[in-house]
């Protein structure tokens, strides 16, 4: 588009800018953008999205007078802008170099990737430098990157399967990958099949399709970007292949229990078609209270007293006295002044983090972070900045870079990493914080309960307790219940008690639960011995594996990753375990980054040492069977 407003073109003037940042905020393409169109009636704009669009239009034009009310088009909008700044047309043209400003005439492929890096982010055209780093600088994980070029694609007419194979590091090294695609073969180019690469037939994609073809390569990666007229089309692909996995036993997630989950679990193997007794390595039930009487007895109780659930939000006839029970004790067991519970740790994440990061805001995060935590920066249209895996100096390098801006810091970090069991390097989070006037939160969802003498977190484990602003935790691990919760300074907490929307307008937990959760904190106060017999039985099955040859990483908790890369190979080595009695999980994309594939084995209180011992043998005939460990011989 190339719309000539007072005599400049829409790319350098008003009419340009608004419209960035209006697809930034909404992700539309700006192609729906008209002059005419409603944002309530037309675009779905709701009032807290279009007042983010009006900040960010004031700040953008520094606009030092309110702008009129009832602006209800785009055209409004913008004459609106005009007039504030007293004449047509006259706007910051955005020219600092190597910023992406070129227009469609200039160079269509870049202007394409531009155009779906502002639809995927929260970025303005002038914001998207193209040496920025999309990572550290932008923000922009695999996932989302995979979603950039499908779009990129799709717009110039390029192979569709680029998305699951192009990477780059920079927009301009975007630009740099699919040029040879852009360049070497255009639409009517004999040969050319938009929906293909270069040189692959029909007939290799139907024979790679085939049951009987020797082996599928494709991974969970390859249907985020599918895109077809009919919705559901990536899922009826998608089950094609999980089906074909489920029929090789590859795939075994979500398997029913048919007993408690202790060290040992009777689960209907539905690869098999019965009901069996595994070892259990898959649990988070790290100290064995879900199986606790006293636990059991309170859900039980409570339920009794207070009924199944309550029936409205906590604001809505939905606050039970044993809610404000459970907050002071959680508030108490972590030694923070304040607690506020959601219905979930993921909804505390997303929760905690939309309502305090906003698009002025820059949240830095762990590219291993968990999923609830990059979702929450995505709903917080915050700038989004991710540093290499507890890589301190990268931590640093980002701070310093975005030590100028005008909004607010928050370093975001798991306490324990899920997948990987190893901690944050939280002695050093806090001394940058201090540093670069950036607030910390840390997500204890996996250290409750394991780290620290009282087992109250990764705080507690440094010693530095009353230095992180915000620990947020689950309780469905090691406290052995449902829902999420965030400690830290009263103030912020009624905050999010007000702004927390997956707060404001849930449901909580019922009374019953919330009733064993603070048996379970009795329980872990009264028996420190639990988590001394967890940490044993960590110790002695780490040593077990390690010596065995297993890669387990940095790993420094009750979460003992076999690490294995090969996807297909770690599948097989799961198998191979499942069918000798031990149930833990394989890892794979998106739980972790394709090439790192492992087994993820979770050791509790409750495994006694004959079990520690079977499930090392387990996984070393696995691995003998596999190739993950030599043969015996």
């Amino acid at each position: 588009m190339t719309h000539i407003m007072g005599n400049r073109q829409e790319n350098t003037g008003i009419h340009r800018q608004v419209l960035d940042i209006i697809a930034s905020r909404t992700l539309y393409d700006e192609s729906y953008l008209l002059p005419d169109s409603h944002f309530e009636a037309e675009l779905g704009i709701d009032s807290v999205i279009f007042e983010s669009i009006l900040a960010s239009v004031r700040e953008q034009f520094s606009l030092t007078t309110q702008l009129p009310p009832g602006i209800a088009t785009i055209g409004e909008l913008v004459r609106a802008v005009e007039q504030a700044l007293g004449r047509a047309g006259d706007a910051p043209s955005p020219t600092e170099p190597g910023v992406a400003t070129t227009s469609e005439g200039d160079d269509p492929l870049l202007d394409a990737v531009v155009t779906m890096t502002m639809r995927h982010t929260q970025y303005q055209r002038d914001q998207l430098a193209l040496d920025a780093d999309f990572e550290s600088e932008l923000g922009i994980d695999s996932v989302l990157l995979a979603a950039i070029v499908a779009d990129s694609a799709r717009e110039l007419g390029l192979p569709s399967t680029l998305a699951g194979t192009v990477t780059a590091a920079s927009v301009r090294d975007l630009v740099a990958a699919l040029r040879p695609f852009h360049d070497g073969m255009q639409p009517g180019d004999q040969g050319f099949d938009g929906d293909r690469t270069p040189g692959v037939s029909a007939v290799a994609d139907e024979s790679a399709a085939q049951w009987d073809s020797a082996w599928d390569g494709r991974s969970m990666k390859d249907f985020v970007e599918e895109r077809d007229g009919d919705l559901f089309a990536k899922a009826r692909s998608f089950g094609t292949y999980l089906r074909r996995r489920e029929a090789d036993r590859l795939y075994w997630y979500g398997m029913p229990l048919h007993s408690r989950c202790s060290n040992r679990a009777v689960i209907f193997d539905e690869t098999e078609g019965r009901t069996r007794e595994f070892l259990m390595f898959a649990s988070n039930n790290y100290l064995g209270l879900a199986n606790h009487p006293k636990v059991i007895e309170a859900v039980c109780d409570a339920t009794h007293q207070y009924g199944a659930t309550h029936t409205g939000s906590r604001f809505i006839g939905g606050t039970n006295m044993l809610h404000k029970e459970l907050e002071r004790r959680l508030a108490a067991f972590k030694q923070r002044p304040a607690c506020i519970v959601y219905p979930g740790g993921y909804s505390a994440n997303v929760g905690a983090i939309s309502a305090l990061v906003k698009s002025y805001d820059t949240l830095v995060v762990d590219k291993l972070n968990h999923m609830s935590i990059v979702d929450g920066a995505r709903l917080s249209g915050g700038t989004r900045k991710i540093y290499q895996h507890n890589d301190m100096a990268d931590l640093e390098r980002i701070l310093k870079r975005s030590d100028d801006t005008s909004g607010g810091k928050l370093i975001v970090a798991d306490g324990v990493f899920s997948m990987h069991g190893d901690i944050c390097d939280l002695p050093e989070i806090v001394r940058l914080a201090k540093e670069y006037g950036a607030r910390i939160m840390i997500d204890d969802a996996h250290s409750t309960g394991v780290l620290g003498r009282r087992g109250s977190g990764t705080a507690e484990h440094f010693g530095l307790k009353g230095e992180v602003d915000l620990e947020l935790g689950t309780m469905s691990k090691a406290l052995a219940g449902m829902g999420g919760f965030v400690v830290g300074e009263e103030e912020v907490v009624e905050y999010l008690r007000y702004y927390s929307n997956s707060y404001v307008f849930a449901a909580n937990i019922p009374a019953g639960v919330a009733a064993g959760l603070i048996a379970s904190i009795d329980v872990i106060e009264a028996e420190p011995e639990r988590i001394a017999e967890l940490w044993s039985n960590i110790r002695l099955l780490h040593s077990q594996l390690s010596d065995a040859g297993f890669d387990l990483e940095n790993t420094r908790s009750a979460i003992l990753p076999i690490v294995i890369g090969d996807e297909r190979k770690a599948m097989e080595m799961g198998r191979a375990v499942r069918a000798r009695g031990l149930f833990c999980q394989t890892v794979v994309f998106p739980g972790v980054p394709l090439g790192d594939a492992r087994l993820r084995v979770s050791v509790t209180s409750e495994h006694t040492r004959d079990d520690l011992e079977t499930a090392a043998g387990i996984f070393v005939e696995a691995g003998r069977e596999v190739g993950v460990l030599p043969s015996a011989g």
